[in-house]
């Protein structure tokens, strides 16, 4: 199939992620021309419905995957604490944050190696991320309060990177949060308090 060059001009009409609709545009008899592309290595299968055209493209990163899955959506908790370097705890599970019902570890998604896990959050905290070339994920301030919120506390709260988190971002976000999220911040500034340079950076910004 890859000397196929109909099969090649398909795909290099096809974006590096693309949906099982999208193919049905450029490919008559769409299920065949999909599982003989998965079958010659052509493209990847995610789950459902859901395909890397990775012939062409290569594989994508975990979070643009986690992104594209499940709009709007981005990445936060545990898996935006380590890309931001708060944490160097590597986690296993990339939480995406979206407003989809799609959502809980029965939904979730496995990619190369990785657990891709959805959680919603009220649309009012559906905020608070920056949008990077290929995916959206949590500022460090806003990843921090996620966890409280989805998983009720903080891994390794002591070995956390404080300095690269800027306080007064972190509390005036936290109103926003049901009230036992700010009581599990506030217990975390007593047991672990900030450092001399993330209050400097804090009062600064």
């Amino acid at each position: 199939m890859i000397s196929d060059k109909s099969t090649l001009k398909r795909l290099k009409r096809l974006p590096r992620l693309f949906r099982k609709a999208d193919a049905e545009k450029i490919a008559p008899h769409t299920a065949q021309f999909l599982s003989r592309a998965v079958a010659a290595g052509l493209i990847y299968r995610i789950n459902r419905g859901n395909y890397v055209n990775a012939f062409l493209f290569g594989m994508p990163e975990v979070e643009e995957v986690a992104c594209f899955l499940r709009p709007p959506a981005y990445v936060s908790c545990e898996w935006a604490l380590n890309y931001h370097g708060i944490t160097f705890q590597v986690p296993r599970v990339c939480t995406v944050i979206t407003l989809s019902g799609a959502v809980g570890k029965q939904r979730s998604v496995e990619y190369q190696g990785i657990t891709i896990e959805f959680s919603t959050i009220a649309g009012h905290l559906f905020r608070g991320f920056e949008t990077l070339p290929h995916f959206q994920i949590a500022t460090p301030e806003k990843a921090i309060l996620d966890t409280l919120h989805l998983h009720r506390g903080l891994p390794a709260v002591d070995e956390l990177e404080w300095d690269a988190v800027n306080q007064t971002a972190l509390v005036t976000q936290a109103q926003a949060y049901p009230a036992v999220v700010n009581r599990r911040l506030q217990t975390i500034f007593r047991e672990v308090p900030m450092s001399k340079s993330s209050m400097e950076r804090s009062k600064n910004t």
